[in-house]
């Protein structure tokens, strides 16, 4: 098959041909019809994370199960999928309490075993999901059905970007009706946050970004106000508040936009901080006893704190009786020669998802719908 494979950080990607094995006992092969492009993956790119090359990343996958395991019980073939990079174990401490997307003993291939990828002899890193590529083999719990009716070049975005941004706001903040909610990044994730926070009935949902094409979008999405991001931004939105609002979600990942976050808390409200910071990064919150006063909160929540196996049909369902939006999240579409156009894309602030599509794929699911 072939893959966007990445040789060493801060390097384009290339598409080259990698041998792919066949399926474990409880592992499952897809064939691809669409890869979102996510800014965790960028975090690899640019060298922020840590990782061995070469590899192969991805995470946000939606395609058709083509082959499965002998012990697989949950999927066959022909069945339309989506990925998580939830995957779990299902009988850790965190996964019999529920807590899947904090499984410690994911259910991946090894040093020691088998390499599931191959390039020429040598093995490729999988990243999560290795979703940047015409085929995944993935473990049974990394992936959830879904409902044949949902295009996948949308349902794709449901593993990471929805399941995420909805999740932080119903799973992990619990927002409840008629709510205030600020929102810092109004990417991708931070359109899912709306959503979400739409969904739970808040009444105010203030969108913060330094793109004026981004607010513009939030609106469309659910947020009732905008702001500017910068250094303003938190001042900006406890004036519109009249005092600060119930909920913020950073969904950037900087220690600045996390400290401008806290300041934007009324009383009692809860900072839920749901992007991912670079390698090594410190946070300062000052003005601790401000916080103490007003009994704020400061959590994080790990993929939407979300059980995705149910979440992501309930999206889907939801995408399907038109309560969420996922057609005008995706900006662009684009062939997998074209990867590293879509991430310099994604870098410039424009549009909310990048989405990496299999024509052949789509039309074939298209036409068991």
């Amino acid at each position: 098959m072939k893959a966007a494979v990445l040789s060493a950080a801060k390097t384009p990607m290339t598409v080259e041909e990698v041998r792919l094995d066949r399926p474990g006992p409880r592992e499952v092969r897809v064939r691809l019809a669409a890869s979102g492009l996510c800014h965790s993956d960028y975090h690899v790119i640019a060298g922020d994370l840590p990782s061995r090359f070469p590899a192969i990343l991805g995470h946000e996958p939606a395609g058709i199960v083509e082959e499965i395991g002998a012990q697989v019980t949950r999927f066959k073939r022909g069945d339309h999928v989506a990925g998580c990079a939830s995957a779990f174990c299902g009988h850790c401490g965190n996964c019999v309490q529920g807590f899947i997307q904090r499984c410690m003993q994911k259910p991946v291939r090894g040093q020691e075993d088998r390499p599931s990828h191959l390039l020429g002899d040598t093995p490729v890193l999988v990243r999560t999901l290795a979703a940047f590529g015409e085929e995944i083999l993935v473990h049974e719990n990394a992936l959830a059905k879904l409902p044949k009716e949902i295009p996948l070049d949308r349902a794709c975005i449901l593993g990471c970007a929805l399941v995420t941004g909805v999740g932080a706001v119903t799973r992990r903040a619990q927002v409840r009706a008629g709510s205030s909610v600020a929102v810092i990044g109004a990417g991708g994730v931070g359109l899912s946050v709306i959503q979400g926070a739409r969904l739970a009935g808040a009444a105010r949902i203030i969108a913060v970004d330094i793109s004026a094409q981004r607010l513009e979008q939030a609106r469309k999405f659910g947020a009732t106000d905008t702001v500017p991001g910068g250094d303003d931004a938190a001042k900006a939105v406890v004036e519109l508040s009249r005092g600060g609002v119930d909920h913020v979600f950073e969904v950037i990942g900087l220690a600045k936009t996390i400290q401008q976050g806290a300041r934007m808390l009324g009383s009692g409200g809860t900072l839920t901080i749901v992007g991912i910071p670079p390698a090594g990064t410190q946070l300062a919150l000052g003005g601790l006893g401000e916080l103490l006063f007003k009994e704020a909160r400061i959590q994080w929540s790990l993929m939407g704190s979300s059980p995705f196996t149910v979440d992501i049909p309930k999206l889907a369902n939801l995408y399907l009786k038109g309560k969420l939006e996922l057609d005008a999240m995706i900006s662009q579409r684009l062939p997998l020669a074209d990867i590293n156009k879509g991430f310099d894309s994604m870098l410039s602030g424009q549009g909310a998802r990048n989405v990496v599509v299999f024509d052949e794929v789509l039309k074939q699911a298209a036409r068991a719908a």
